[in-house]
């Protein structure tokens, strides 16, 4: 008959051919989740996001807010939730007041927030509730040592909640020739391990990035790491008149882009980033450091150097229309 004390830990009935003591192993603990939340003026959908993060079926987490001045009651609502669930489980910063993608950059390196694992969440979007452990679960497939980055789909809604359209599903391999001409999926989709998160810091925290996403998904294939890319989406992505950035899906929304290359923003972001990745060029692989000479190379030459260039260099975006739309901005001198 079993003792009423037996322990809840597993116990190793081999014993020590020494000291006859047999060996306890305790029960692994949960791996822990830095939620890494930025805001600014983000009252009328915050509650409902911070709500959905509480609902996650991986239980072990902390939301690290960094406010970038709101004049509206955010900080106020944070607070509420602080004496709601405890200190302990909301940190509070002030953001360096330079834009979205520099607030969650320098979120994102500090040193004091230390986890297994960072999820990127915006204000306004609801999380499903096993979006967390989906993307642990993956990842903890992934050597510790090798940096990894979670991303996915996400299902558009409108302000009220109503479903709207699912991003892109794209099934070309994530890799630093796409992420090179094109930022695979939506920060708040990203979840990215200790290793993902020291290359971030190793490239420094004042980059001046186009995005923080678009920048973790070329630093991360850069170096060599892992990126899984879910078609299933995990995020209710909010659409309203307030958005930083909007849908990328629909012609609408191609529209725009192709608006955008020919007035030369296109070519501009490519800029940025190439200053970025020049400057962090000694954390990337030896064949992606060719790869991104390749497409520096293509960039300015003339019009047979910038088609062979970007054959060369192998860059491709995920879907037929987006490398029609490279081609001919490769013709216009628009990459």
């Amino acid at each position: 008959m079993p003792s009423p004390f037996t322990p809840d830990f597993q116990v190793d009935t081999k014993s020590n051919s020494l000291t006859g003591l047999a060996t306890i192993e305790p029960r692994p603990s949960p791996k822990n989740v830095a939620v890494l939340m930025c805001t600014y003026n983000g009252q009328r959908f915050l509650a409902e996001q911070l709500a959905s993060i509480e609902r996650q079926s991986h239980e072990s987490w902390v939301v690290a807010v960094s406010d970038d001045g709101s004049t509206d009651n955010t900080p106020e609502i944070i607070q509420s939730f602080r004496e709601r669930w405890g200190h302990e489980k909301i940190i509070a910063f002030q953001g360096p007041k330079r834009g979205f993608a520099a607030n969650f950059l320098t979120l994102a390196c500090k040193q004091s927030l230390q986890a297994d694992f960072f999820a990127w969440a915006d204000q306004d979007d609801i999380w499903l509730e096993n979006k967390l452990e989906t993307a642990v679960n993956w990842l903890q497939t992934i050597p510790s040592e090798t940096p990894a980055l979670y991303c996915g789909r996400t299902q558009g809604v409108d302000a009220h909640g109503y479903p709207l359209e699912c991003s892109p599903l794209f099934s070309r391999p994530p890799a630093f020739a796409n992420a090179l001409v094109q930022s695979l999926a939506g920060g708040n989709t990203m979840v990215f391990n200790q290793a993902a998160r020291e290359l971030l810091a190793n490239a420094g925290e004042n980059m001046d990035i186009v995005s923080h996403d678009w920048w973790a998904y070329l630093l991360i294939t850069g170096a060599g790491g892992k990126v899984s890319y879910d078609p299933t989406p995990f995020v209710l992505y909010r659409q309203h008149e307030a958005n930083l950035v909007g849908s990328n899906s629909g012609w609408k929304a191609r529209s725009l882009r192709l608006r955008m290359m020919l007035k030369g923003r296109f070519s501009a972001w490519n800029e940025q980033n190439l200053h970025c990745l020049t400057s962090a060029s000694n954390l990337l692989t030896t064949e992606n450091q060719r790869t991104l000479e390749n497409f520096k190379s293509a960039r300015k030459s003339n019009l047979l150097g910038r088609l062979l260039g970007l054959h060369r260099a192998g860059v491709y975006r995920q879907t037929t229309p987006g490398n029609i739309g490279l081609f001919f901005a490769a013709i216009m001198k628009g990459i």
